[in-house]
């Protein structure tokens, strides 16, 4: 059975949003979302691995979330206030970070069913070593010519290498190839 995880906001974007990013991480998980908490509550909520809650759901329905501690994962912005010991997300921060955060919550959990699992890596990588090697330093935000120095390579080689990674994975931008890179093991997810 593959696992579930909810995400409830009434901001239809960040639902949406997120789903897309966990769906990526996640590929093996189904993700379902919620505008509001009563169908999330209806739909059978004990399915679920983890449930990402925005702000102002988890306010009006904090009881539950309470109890729930160690599924919920609070949704916040920036300047928000902490609850210390709930989970909580900046979602009003780069891609990068939102990524890397997701990331650092599989380190995070006490019991091994509440974990967030990435996909295992494949038996047979899509990507020749070279081109591992320039996903890893990509993921570690290199500039072309820092890679290039790097790897003791010619610029249009890493250049060349970079649209193969692309076009190999299905992947156009740099936070989905850091993405990628971090769920499959190429880097560290504590070093981004």
């Amino acid at each position: 059975m593959k696992p579930s995880f909810a995400v409830i906001s009434p901001n239809v974007l960040v639902g949406q949003g997120l789903k897309t990013l966990l769906e990526g991480l996640f590929p093996m998980a189904s993700v379902e979302v919620f505008t509001a908490f009563e169908p999330f509550a209806e739909s059978g909520h004990m399915r679920f691995v983890h449930f990402f809650t925005d702000m102002t759901v988890f306010l009006h329905n904090r009881p539950f979330f309470e109890q729930m501690r160690r599924k919920a994962i609070l949704l916040t912005h920036g300047d928000t206030p902490s609850f210390a010991d709930m989970h909580q997300i900046d979602i009003y921060t780069s891609e990068e970070r939102l990524l890397s955060d997701i990331l650092k919550l599989r380190h995070s959990v006490h019991r091994p069913e509440h974990r967030l699992h990435t996909a295992p890596r494949p038996s047979t990588p899509p990507l020749s070593s070279r081109e591992a090697e320039v996903l890893t330093l990509i993921a570690r935000g290199l500039m072309n010519k820092e890679i290039a120095e790097q790897l003791n390579i010619g610029m249009t080689t890493v250049i060349t290498h970079r649209r193969n990674i692309m076009e190999k994975l299905g992947i156009k931008s740099v936070a989905g190839l850091t993405l990628y890179a971090a769920a499959l093991g190429y880097v560290d997810t504590d070093s981004l």
